[in-house]
């Protein structure tokens, strides 16, 4: 049994857009453990204000499985994909999903931010295409390009690279 735990490891799923809730409840009926962050929000109605529960990630939940099981929870009604990192299912620590386990029984109302958009000045690494592992310095960004200053070659060479191509550097 403890063999068994140790091949198992938390993905997250894309699923189609207010789907979260059936395919939880999809995938624990075909026995896979799942979790899907619920977010207590306080809502507004005409008449009365009113505590709902809706997923904390929109069009995503986390599930554990092995290699075997990947397939199944794939073609689950309402799945779109798994999450995918560097052409692989994205693996998820369990210690993220303890982590956001205790501040959902610790906090409502939780707000989801993204982080780590590069703004102007940003310096970045380039993670994929002919440019891949240069580091620059951001210039402009829009809705899914970047230009970059990459000095290292010696010149100065501007690339508009697709954002989801980029990291944003710490310190």
């Amino acid at each position: 049994m403890a063999d068994e735990q140790q091949n198992k490891h938390w993905y997250a799923l894309y699923t189609k857009p207010r789907w979260e809730k059936k395919v939880y409840d999809l995938i624990q009926r075909r026995g896979v453990e799942g979790y899907c962050p619920m977010n207590k929000v306080r809502k507004k109605w005409t008449d009365r204000f009113k505590v709902i529960e809706e997923p904390l990630f929109k069009s995503y939940l986390f599930v554990r499985v092995d290699e075997q099981e990947k397939g199944v929870v794939r073609y689950v009604d309402g799945v779109v994909n798994y999450v995918y990192w560097l052409g692989k299912p994205a693996i998820i620590r369990e210690d993220d999903i303890e982590r956001i386990k205790r501040f959902l029984n610790e906090y409502s109302d939780v707000k989801v931010e993204q982080i780590g958009q590069p703004q102007p000045g940003d310096k970045v690494l380039i993670t994929g295409g002919v440019f891949m592992e240069q580091e620059g310095t951001v210039l402009a960004t829009d809705k899914k390009r970047v230009e970059i200053l990459i000095e290292s070659l010696g010149c100065k060479l501007v690339a508009q690279v697709d954002k989801d191509k980029v990291t944003v550097r710490k310190g």
